[in-house]
């Protein structure tokens, strides 16, 4: 089992997913575990306060070190000690980080333990990236207002790949990017043959194995 651990200030954004396949079929089936920290329950005073303005100036709000820490903590008992275990992955979400592939998903599907920060406002202290996280990672070059969505992206692609969350297993081994390599996926069709003047290509309906595998070779991009 992976247990996923999100900390964030909307957790409710997350239940929607988490209650449809594939999350909630790997929820039930006990493949993975969900828990959603409410990053505000740490905050540094009575008023909530999680963030700051950042030192030399700036636009918009940081997340601060302390909360972030204390959700930690509060998950992994020491975070020194997370940071050294193998099976253990704490990740910041932040369009500075490292891209997001099938590989790393790969790689993360090996672990027991993955604590996902979600960033807000402006971003994050940069002390968190530097000394409280194994990786930082982005989804794309492009800016969302926080990382509940990378989170969500990061789930899913991680535990459909596990044993038992997707009915055909052979499904994931043959997919785009599988192999280690940026192939997409060659073009596919079902029934009807033609629709208004729109037709599926002769070789794939000729019962001819090998010119369809070339086909499909053929049409795969790069």
């Amino acid at each position: 089992m992976i247990t996923f651990n999100i900390i964030t200030l909307f957790p409710s954004l997350f239940e929607p997913f988490i209650h449809n396949p594939p999350l909630s079929k790997a929820i039930s089936k006990r493949i993975i575990e969900v828990n959603l920290i409410q990053l505000r329950d740490f905050s540094i005073d009575r008023r909530g306060t999680i963030d700051g303005r950042p030192y030399g100036g700036g636009i918009g709000m940081i997340l601060r070190v302390e909360p972030v820490y204390d959700a930690l903590e509060s998950i992994h008992g020491s975070l020194e000690k997370a940071l050294r275990l193998a099976d253990t992955s704490i990740i910041a979400l932040s369009p500075s980080g490292k891209k997001f592939t099938q590989q790393k998903a790969m790689e993360l599907s090996k672990k027991r333990n993955i604590t996902l920060i979600c960033g807000r406002y402006e971003g994050m202290d940069q002390r968190i990236k530097d000394h409280m996280v194994t990786d930082v990672i982005s989804i794309g070059d492009y800016i969302l207002s926080g990382g509940e969505l990378p989170s969500l992206v990061i789930m899913e692609s991680i535990s459909r790949l596990l044993p038992g969350v997707l009915e055909k297993r052979k499904a994931v081994e043959i997919e785009s990017f599988a192999d280690g390599d940026c192939v997409l996926e060659y073009p596919q069709y079902t029934r009807p043959k033609s629709f208004k003047r729109m037709d599926v290509p002769s070789v794939l309906l000729s019962g001819d194995h090998e010119k369809i595998k070339k086909w499909r070779e053929a049409e795969q991009d790069y």
